[in-house]
């Protein structure tokens, strides 16, 4: 028996309670859990619940997961999206014991199939999808039986294997568990067990023109596979009396499933058809582009996968749905980049200062710390010359009166080099400010200041003659509103029309060569990674996540 005291000091949930209680009373020596995709899409950060659930579950338990992929549906599923699962997991840090397929199964699928026949539990129903479902009746009012209910073993037999031999066209037959049609449960009212599709499978082939349903092939494939725990989201837990029929019918490993709350992402949609969608009409530069919620797109935004398994023990595991703040998860990415990420000094919308007591041609090299969170990273060199850019919104002509960057008359220092004193500026004939006049403070440098002298601002800069041009993609959050699927109409009429603006940026040398994924800080701007079109010659950035959450301070105006 677990004590309250023992659930505390493990932190329990309640499937890890269940778990625990199983292998206390000598029920399994090991657990077996398994992660069932279906490969018609790429996984998203919903999918990041589950594989962390299921892992982590044989990570804290004896025991092994498989990833089995619910491959039943062959119009849909593609070897692109296998591959790009298989990829999203193991970058996830996981790996499974066993890569299994539905499809691996089809050949005993069937023969369970003929075992209900035999037993006088299913038949063939030459009634349309729509005859089916007016027969359905309501959740208040009983259904009504098919007129082909109650054909004869033999006759069922027969059409059975015609529907396999392909004599029958899409959509004109199906094979139909025999249950109740007054059930309460409306999945249990002669629930469809196989249909025909004459379609290429991305693994059988043309070998199959008929398939089994999910809640067919699910079942009995954690059966075959002597999966103790099956953990699925909330809205199969309808499914689960279906689930537990079958099993005891055909007298199978009795696998049993188990469900938690699905957990939704304000301002994301996570429907794969809706994404699907976002990817067609060109919404979204592919399934990952930075914007989607995609983990192969959070991957190429900068997105670590140490920030994505922090994000889903916060929220933990629960058996109620609500609203996850999209911020907990970028909340959860600046934790992990703050300790990790190399500083580095991008200007954005660059502003030319001229250092009038530099001399002319010299170059001096300056330090700074690559991450002062990680004192191993050690120290890099910035070149320091006689004309830097500096950002635009860092100078003032008539400074308000808490403003301690840089205006007439004014110090800042400039980060890792020397206090500079405004002079004077020059406006072009639109009064526009195109350049500022500055002196250094001799003895200033940093780390070997020597003049006492004290200034409240410090400002990132970039040597002009030695500054890198980069692109710099600034996404932001792909919808405009905080509940999606709440709203009324089409989900792509509240696409965020600022989710994604590039502009041209100036970099310090140190980002002249780096590698797709690499993660940096921009000082005073964000967190950036490199992107997968990044080149030498064309240095690409996209940007992570800003210093702070600007949607909240927007929020608070």
């Amino acid at each position: 028996m677990i004590t309250e005291e023992k659930k505390e000091e493990k932190n329990l949930n309640f499937i890890e309670e269940i778990i625990e209680a199983d292998l206390q009373s000598g029920k399994y020596e090991q657990i077996v859990t398994r992660f069932p995709p279906e490969p018609n899409g790429y996984l998203h950060i919903g999918h990041a619940s589950s594989i962390c659930l299921n892992f982590g579950l044989t990570q804290k338990f004896p025991g092994y997961t498989n990833l089995r992929f619910d491959d039943t549906n062959p119009v849909t599923e593609d070897t692109e999206y296998v591959e790009s699962i298989k990829n999203d997991i193991r970058w996830m840090g996981f790996e499974w014991k066993n890569e299994l397929y539905a499809s691996d199964y089809f050949d005993t699928l069937y023969e369970f199939a003929l075992k209900f026949i035999n037993a006088g539990l299913a038949y063939v129903d030459d009634s349309t999808s729509e005859e089916i479902a007016a027969l359905k009746g309501t959740p208040t009012e009983p259904g009504k039986d098919s007129p082909y209910r109650n054909r004869s073993i033999e006759e069922n037999l027969a059409l059975f294997e015609q529907m396999k031999n392909g004599d029958f066209p899409d959509g004109s037959r199906t094979l139909r568990a025999k249950i109740d049609m007054a059930h309460i449960n409306m999945l249990m009212r002669d629930p469809i067990l196989y249909r025909i599709k004459h379609a290429h499978h991305h693994r059988t082939g043309n070998k199959w023109c008929i398939y089994p349903m999910y809640d067919f092939a699910h079942g009995q494939s954690d059966s075959i596979e002597n999966v103790t725990h099956s953990i699925c989201t909330l809205e199969f837990a309808p499914h689960r009396e279906l689930y537990d029929w079958l099993i005891a019918k055909l007298e199978i490993y009795p696998s049993h499933q188990y469900e938690f709350a699905r957990r939704n992402l304000n301002y994301t949609v996570t429907s794969k058809r809706k994404l699907l969608q976002l990817v067609q009409d060109g919404h979204v530069n592919g399934w990952d582009d930075p914007r989607m919620p995609t983990l192969s797109g959070l991957r190429r935004r900068g997105y670590t996968p140490e920030s994505i398994r922090d994000f889903c023990d916060r929220i933990g595991v629960a058996r109620r749905e609500n609203m996850i703040d999209v911020g907990l998860l970028e909340f959860c990415v600046r934790e992990d980049l703050n300790k990790k990420a190399l500083r580095r000094m991008v200007v954005l919308d660059p502003l030319k200062v001229l250092i009038t007591n530099f001399p002319e041609g010299v170059i001096e090299m300056c330090h700074s710390e690559n991450n002062p969170e990680d004192i191993a990273s050690g120290m890099r060199e910035i070149p320091f010359s006689r004309e830097i850019f500096i950002e635009k919104e860092d100078f003032l002509e008539i400074p308000t009166k808490k403003y301690f960057r840089l205006a007439p008359g004014k110090m800042v220092r400039l980060k890792g080099a020397y206090i500079i004193q405004c002079d004077d500026f020059v406006k072009d004939e639109n009064g526009e400010i195109t350049e500022v006049h500055c002196s250094y403070i001799e003895n200033s440098k940093s780390g070997q200041d020597t003049t006492g002298i004290n200034v409240k601002g410090t400002l990132h800069w970039v040597s002009a003659p030695h500054a890198v041009s980069v692109e710099i993609r600034l996404y932001d959050r792909l919808f405009s509103v905080e509940n999606v699927s709440g709203e009324e109409g089409d989900f792509k009429d509240y696409i965020n029309p600022e989710s994604l603006s590039i502009i041209t940026g100036y970099a310090e040398p140190a980002l002249t060569d780096t590698k797709p994924g690499e993660a940096f800080q921009f000082l005073r701007k964000g967190y950036f990674a490199t992107d997968t079109d990044s080149k030498t010659e064309k240095p690409v950035f996209n940007r992570t996540v800003t210093l702070r959450d600007n949607w909240a301070k927007a929020a608070e105006k």
